[in-house]
């Protein structure tokens, strides 16, 4: 391994896990394993309290003059400060909400179909979560051409076809920045460079990069980011980063009673404003991990920190792995320089969901299948096998917790 186990004692792992609640959970006499980050992380006590102290004090819907009313806009306006924060943006002007992810994405495809012309095209890739693929695809009816980027067997995308797919007539690449599948962190400084020379936007899904990385939207380039904060210790809402003047341009959906500009024109009906409480608290949690003198500066140095942390135990759990005859990992190498802390795997003479129920009798808590991105289970051959076993690491998972898992899986 190349990082060593007094590394990982600069994390405040022990602070960490006591701000988790459902980490002291036991389960047939045993402590839970959540091994499950990747489809939705645990939640600190923090993010809990905001969601029901919002419910207990300011419980009211926006723009009134009374006091509960004016702190529920105070919420809006403080999430969507800190949401541009933690990503780098230049304002909350540029930070929609949405109940999901998928959810925005369909909203932000039907405003460019309406957009584009016949005959335009859209790039999207085989490695993507369906929330990046679906609705483009679905343009595809309004005389939209959609072209697919390869996915290659070691689990990245072929480049170089990318390359010669661009082309005139190209005006959205759509890309996932991390696989939530593979781990697969994608070149998106040379898909950027790239789109520029043909004036396509570039749109990135972030929902699996986000809880491990320290996010830029400005130095990134990107025209469009999306993101949930369920996978970074918050509640279920979506975030749409759109970069200045860009969202005003699309007929996206919207009432006559809503604000007509940017970053409300994409934003339909009444927020839940508890989890926008709880997604405030969540960034703050965040930012308690890092050091500096201004939020975006502890939040960098938090996510490096994070990064440090979850790449430790990941290269521990893989190299585990690795040593178990009937496991073969899919995906790149984790001894690659950049790549999400989430493992898959195939068993040679079990199911992903066998494989997970004995890990679940054990209170392990691992996901089997296709995970959303059932093309690139198609691609890969797996998903008539029933999908894959993945493991992902969080900030409160510990090294115990890993060389347990290690050895249920030996004796599965």
């Amino acid at each position: 391994m190349s990082k060593t186990p007094s590394e990982t004692q600069v994390f405040p792992i022990t602070m960490v896990r006591k701000s988790f609640p459902a980490l002291s959970r036991i389960h047939n006499n045993q402590p839970l394993i959540y091994l499950d980050g990747p489809a939705g992380s645990q939640v600190p006590k923090s993010v809990i309290s905001a969601v029901s102290g919002y419910y207990e004090n300011s419980n009211a819907n926006s723009h009134g003059h009374f006091i509960t009313s004016q702190e529920t806009d105070q919420v809006i306006d403080q999430t969507r400060e800190k949401m541009a924060t933690f990503l780098g943006a230049e304002g909350p002007e540029t930070i929609s909400f949405g109940s999901n992810m998928t959810t925005l994405n369909f909203a932000l495809s039907r405003g460019m179909g309406r957009y584009f012309q016949s005959g335009d095209e859209i790039i999207i890739t085989q490695l993507d979560h369906e929330s990046n693929r679906g609705p483009w695809l679905s343009l595809r009816e309004k005389g939209i051409i959609i072209r697919e980027i390869p996915l290659q067997d070691n689990g990245t995308l072929d480049y170089d076809h990318f390359e010669s797919l661009l082309n005139e007539r190209t005006r959205l690449v759509a890309i996932g920045y991390s696989s939530n599948i593979l781990g697969t962190v994608n070149q998106l400084s040379k898909v950027r460079k790239m789109t520029y020379q043909y004036g396509a936007w570039m749109l990135v899904d972030a929902v699996h990069y986000a809880p491990h990385f320290s996010l830029d939207v400005q130095a990134l380039g990107c025209d469009f980011l999306l993101c949930s904060a369920y996978k970074f210790y918050g509640p279920h809402v979506g975030f749409l980063y759109a970069r200045l003047g860009l969202l005003d341009q699309l007929p996206t959906n919207r009432l006559r009673t809503q604000y007509q500009y940017a970053p409300h024109s994409i934003e339909t009906g009444t927020f839940n404003h508890a989890a926008l409480a709880g997604v405030s608290a969540a960034i703050d949690f965040i930012a308690t991990l890092g050091k500096g003198n201004s939020l975006r500066e502890k939040l960098v140095s938090a996510m490096e920190s994070i990064q440090k942390k979850e790449y430790y135990l990941t290269e521990r759990l893989y190299d585990g792995l690795k040593k178990i005859k009937q496991l073969e990992i899919k995906g790149p190498s984790f001894y690659h320089k950049h790549r999400a802390p989430t493992i898959s795997f195939l068993h040679k003479n079990k199911t992903a969901s066998t494989v997970c129920q004995e890990l679940a009798a054990h209170g392990i808590c691992g996901w089997n299948g296709h995970f959303y991105a059932i093309r690139a289970a198609e691609i890969m051959g797996v998903l008539e096998l029933g999908g894959l076993t993945r493991l992902g690491i969080s900030i409160y998972n510990t090294e115990e917790e890993i060389d347990r898992t290690l050895t249920v899986l030996s004796e599965i």
